[in-house]
């Protein structure tokens, strides 16, 4: 197994530098415009004049009426009509992380179209926070919604308001949102200081009531049902704590909530699942986050977080002893489970994010008997993007609309439906299925928007029935924004 893993390195690198000595094929810049403009195909509400995904239509504009609260706004997840809060917050955060992170490296004009991006969804989450000791989390039923193939803008299934009053507990999606705001509040820090201050002043009071109320939020049982399986917490609540005092942390420089992340770091867990990072699991970013406490600003009673940082690191280095990350014959990250492009491009952002850091301090990775620079950590993340690009296997870009090969039959019920512009007459709830069955490309192109993609194998059916592969979803998308940012600025790794 081990001579087997260290041979598709060496394939790898031998990759990477035939790449290197070319120059870099791809328009980094372009994919960095297309990944952003996905979140406008995305969007929940009324939609503004400036909307340039023009396919769509407003929608969702009665959401929050059965509880008298304005809850329209914000994005649908992926290919369905449903407003789930823990994936979108999670989503606003690494949008938020991109900007800050990256933000230097887009043209003026991608950044603010990313705060844009970020703003629609921040919104959103304000409003579900306006109310004392009350969090919604999601709108619409999930079932219903499920059960019919229809445009967001007909849609007429519930609009179920899921909510959790305390002292019931929602740490999870309450510390997510508070992560997003935090990180917003730095990402706007410069550009509206009076909105940077509103989501931090907020982010604050979120995040106190997800340490008061602890649990997760699909443990009450007046929501499970509308909440599981879909974004069930899988993984426990306890991250999200010190995922959003982590971020409060980096927003504020407050000793408190250092003083948080410290002393709560064995009875929160912060050291059980480390190789993981996703919409359910903060662990491997929340120790990137709180490295560079360490690594820059020489905090080392946080030494354990980066420990746990380089740890995961190591596991991407096929050459290090630590090794168990596995690739795709063709080179593609893969971990079990569905969707499995969230999980190379949050590895990839959290792999740029810590040669950053790590180049910063003039610092590098000790992974057993081998020394990694920052330059090694951003090819392996390099070539998950070109891949994702289309240096595969199959030769396809794995990002709609960019490159002339690339997914046409997406499971996305607005781009697979005809466009309200040019079908105005209602398509109710089954009506809609002889579009899903339908063997043509999808007539609405859902530009940026990447598919849960391949598996182990690199295959890749262009099926709209195949849910797990062909679906896009927000926070595959947001964490691929920072990432394009770096290579569209550095697209020559040297």
């Amino acid at each position: 197994m081990k001579n087997n893993i260290s041979s598709k390195f060496m394939l790898l690198l031998l990759l990477l530098s035939v790449e290197i000595i070319q120059g870099s094929y791809h328009d980094y810049t372009d994919a960095l415009t297309k990944s952003i403009l996905f979140f406008e195909g995305q969007r929940s509400g009324y939609l503004p004049q400036d909307q340039r995904m023009n396919w769509r239509g407003h929608s969702g504009l009665g959401d929050g009426w059965m509880v008298n609260t304005d809850l329209t706004g914000g994005y649908y997840d992926a290919g369905d009509n449903v407003k789930f809060n823990f994936p979108m917050a999670f989503t606003t955060t690494l949008l938020a992380w991109s900007v800050i992170e990256f933000g230097q490296y887009m043209p003026p004009s991608e950044l603010r179209n990313a705060l844009v991006a970020i703003r629609w969804s921040t919104d959103y989450l304000l409003k579900t926070v306006s109310q004392p000791n009350r969090i919604f989390v999601q709108v619409g039923d999930p079932v219903l919604d499920h059960n019919c193939w229809e445009r967001p803008e007909d849609m007429d299934t519930a609009r179920t308001v899921y909510t959790v009053d305390a002292p019931n507990p929602a740490s999870d999606v309450a510390g997510e949102t508070a992560a997003a705001f935090a990180a917003a509040s730095i990402a706007f820090r410069s550009s509206d200081p009076g909105y940077s201050d509103t989501l931090l002043r907020t982010s604050t009071r979120v995040f106190d009531f997800a340490d008061r109320n602890r649990g997760a939020y699909s443990d009450n049982l007046n929501i499970r049902d509308g909440v599981c399986p879909y974004y069930c917490d899988f993984d426990g609540y306890q991250d999200e704590l010190l995922w959003g005092a982590a971020w409060l942390r980096r927003a504020t420089q407050s000793d408190t909530y250092m003083n948080y992340i410290q002393e709560n770091r064995q009875t929160l867990g912060a050291d059980d699942n480390i190789n993981e990072f996703g919409w359910d699991n903060k662990h491997a970013g929340l120790n990137v986050l709180v490295s560079k406490e360490v690594l820059e600003g020489s905090v080392y009673s946080l030494q354990s977080y980066k420990a746990s940082a380089d740890s995961f690191m190591c596991t991407l280095i096929p050459e290090s002893s630590s090794s168990h990350i596995e690739y795709s014959p063709g080179g593609l990250i893969y971990k079990p489970g569905g969707s499995n492009l969230q999980h190379a491009t949050t590895i990839t952002f959290l792999l740029l994010i810590y040669a950053n850091y790590l180049e910063k301090s003039s610092q590098i990775l000790n992974c057993g008997t081998i020394s990694v620079n920052p330059t090694m950590l951003r090819k392996i993340g390099k070539r998950q993007v070109d891949y994702i690009l289309g240096d595969n296997p199959k030769g396809m870009s794995y990002m709609v609309g960019y490159s002339n090969y690339y997914p046409s039959k997406i499971h996305h019920r607005g781009s697979s439906l005809p466009s309200i512009k040019d079908h105005p007459q209602f398509i109710a709830c089954r009506e809609g299925s002889i579009y899903f069955n339908s063997s043509h490309p999808n007539p609405n192109v859902l530009v940026g928007a990447i598919v849960g993609g391949p598996g182990e194998d690199d295959v890749y059916d262009d099926s709209r029935d195949d849910f797990r592969k062909s679906e896009p979803t927000t926070y595959i998308n947001a964490p691929f924004v920072g990432a394009l940012a770096y290579f569209a600025a550095n697209p020559n790794i040297s």
